[in-house]
């Protein structure tokens, strides 16, 4: 099969990534202050986690070993790695717009996959579904952050 294992790869790589997002939703979720923001969070983290067992399945389809874990807490993506600060201070507003730097992370990887012209079309249309979800949490946080920023 051409290009399974530039697939797996890639997959493997998104799996990790959206394994750290769920991750510091959850982080996200208890250290926020604000009940809504809090709620927001888990629904997010749930939400993402749907996505995992999608990307894992279409690793296993393609012959290869699907990742169970997040990146390790040393090689943790840019994108969550101001978390752990943000969460110290307990303060929502840096803490969602840390959440939104680890969205910003998360969808330009699955963009930048979806678009590399690498992908099996099998492959890309999986990693095309679970950007919805992606995509949708992006623009939740986003928004949030907006509002916020236009409440100061």
């Amino acid at each position: 099969m051409i290009g399974s294992d530039k697939d797996i790869s890639t997959l493997n790589s998104l799996i990790k990534t959206t394994i750290d997002s769920v991750n510091g939703y959850q982080e996200s979720a208890e250290a926020v202050e604000n009940d809504r923001f809090r709620s927001m969070f888990r629904e997010l983290a749930q939400d993402r986690q749907q996505v995992v067992p999608k990307l894992q399945a279409e690793v296993s389809r393609l012959g290869g070993n699907p990742e169970d874990d997040g990146s390790t807490a040393a090689a943790m993506h840019r994108g969550w790695v101001d978390l752990k600060s943000a969460i110290t201070g307990r303060d929502d507003k840096a803490i969602i717009n840390e959440v939104e730097r680890g969205e910003d992370y998360i969808k330009e990887k699955f963009e930048t996959a979806m678009n590399s012209g690498e992908l099996s079309p099998e492959c890309r249309s999986t990693v095309q579904q679970c950007y919805e979800s992606v995509r949708r949490g992006h623009d939740r946080v986003r928004d949030l952050k907006h509002a916020l920023e236009g409440a100061h």
